[in-house]
């Protein structure tokens, strides 16, 4: 098969689909990989890393996706992007195609065979799925949550002039974080070890029984419902929205109407943004824009949060995604999916079929059968 690596056009993206040791994997099994030149450069890595894995390097994007069977991206595909996608070309990134519509229609009319990372599932404890494709870029983003939140809890970031961590003689601040998930629980133990008080809401009580084992004392669990977030709204500095339900858009536990409940310069973090965000007012920013405030609240919604640390995040995501990369260009897809249930959910569409219902009931589409 022949492998294909863009760079990534999404703005502030510099993260890469395959390191150097993906594509020297690959080519030991027979596959060629091209690489759009200067894709890696974002995380530290050249033109030479690449060859001398192996690699064919290319001027231009438009050759890389011409001259590829499977592409393999970090971001979803953008509007630049789409004419390029061809009929029966995998592409192996993640979509979030909920969040959506318009990347859908685009995806469906080019008759692309998309695989989404973020719906991948493998086996867990006690009989639950994970994600593994998602849970490393959401260990990242969850742990940048609490960091830009304290950043802009600063008063020349127009917030509340808050140091989430406290002084002796001064109370700490207040964080609050909806969902108790991988993005929570990252995001509340940065938050707990600077010394925050901390509240986590959730639904699932076995996962909050677990939360309260592992959490140091300034950590509190909650469980979440509509009156409970309205009564801890006003206590809180920084909210987290660490929601996810996965393939599916986001639900709104935060209404417009209840931020007249915050305090004026509280910080909203909205780590959902990619499924259409936990909060009503959220919509995507740009790390060169990050922020934008409605009722005296900053809201920092950045759809790629992990992109600012594309060093780390390169290496978490292709720990994960390089043996279903190999396992993909070996096999197939669809052989593949015949020999994992898991894996078969990953594949969101093929060749104009839509085959995932939360993205189909997110737009009004029908699955195909």
């Amino acid at each position: 098969m022949r492998v294909g690596v863009p760079s990534e056009v999404k703005a502030d993206e510099y993260r890469v689909g395959l390191l150097p040791v993906g594509v020297d994997l690959l080519t030991q099994r027979g596959h060629t990989v091209c690489i759009q030149s200067g894709a890696g450069e974002g995380s530290g890595y050249s033109d030479d890393d690449y060859r001398r894995a192996g690699g064919e390097i290319l001027p231009t994007a438009d050759e890389v996706w011409a001259g590829s069977d499977m592409i393999v991206k970090v971001k979803e595909p953008q509007p630049e992007e789409w004419p390029r996608m061809r009929e029966g070309q995998i592409v192996f990134t993640y979509f979030h195609f909920a969040a959506d519509k318009d990347l859908t229609l685009a995806c469906l009319d080019r008759k692309i065979v998309a695989v989404a990372y973020e719906t991948l599932e493998q086996p867990g404890p006690r009989g639950k799925p994970t994600l593994p494709l998602l849970t490393p870029m959401s260990e990242i983003a969850g742990s940048m949550a609490t960091q830009e939140g304290a950043k802009y809890l600063e008063r020349p970031q127009q917030g509340r002039g808050i140091l989430l961590g406290g002084v002796p003689g001064v109370p700490p601040g207040k964080v609050l974080v909806l969902g108790g998930g991988v993005v929570g629980t990252c995001a509340a133990k940065i938050a707990c070890g600077m010394g925050a008080d901390v509240i986590i809401m959730d639904i699932d009580l076995d996962r909050m029984r677990y939360l309260e084992d592992v959490m140091a004392d300034n950590v509190t669990t909650i469980y979440s419902d509509p009156h409970a977030i309205r009564e801890y709204l006003p206590w809180a500095d920084l909210v987290i929205g660490a929601v996810l339900i996965p393939g599916a858009k986001a639900p709104h536990l935060v209404r417009r109407e209840d931020l007249k409940l915050m305090k004026n310069g509280a910080v909203i973090v909205d780590v959902s943004i990619d499924q259409g965000g936990c909060v009503e007012t959220s919509k995507v920013t740009t790390h060169g824009s990050p922020t934008y405030i409605i009722d005296g609240v900053v809201h920092y919604c950045v759809g790629n949060m992990p992109g600012a640390v594309a060093r780390t995040s390169t290496h978490a995501l292709n720990n994960a995604t390089i043996p279903w990369t190999l396992r993909l260009a070996d096999e197939g897809p669809w052989k593949l999916a015949e020999q994992d249930p898991g894996f078969a959910l990953a594949i969101n569409m093929d060749r104009g079929r839509l085959l995932n219902q939360p993205v189909a009931d997110a737009h009004g589409l029908e699955v195909s059968v």
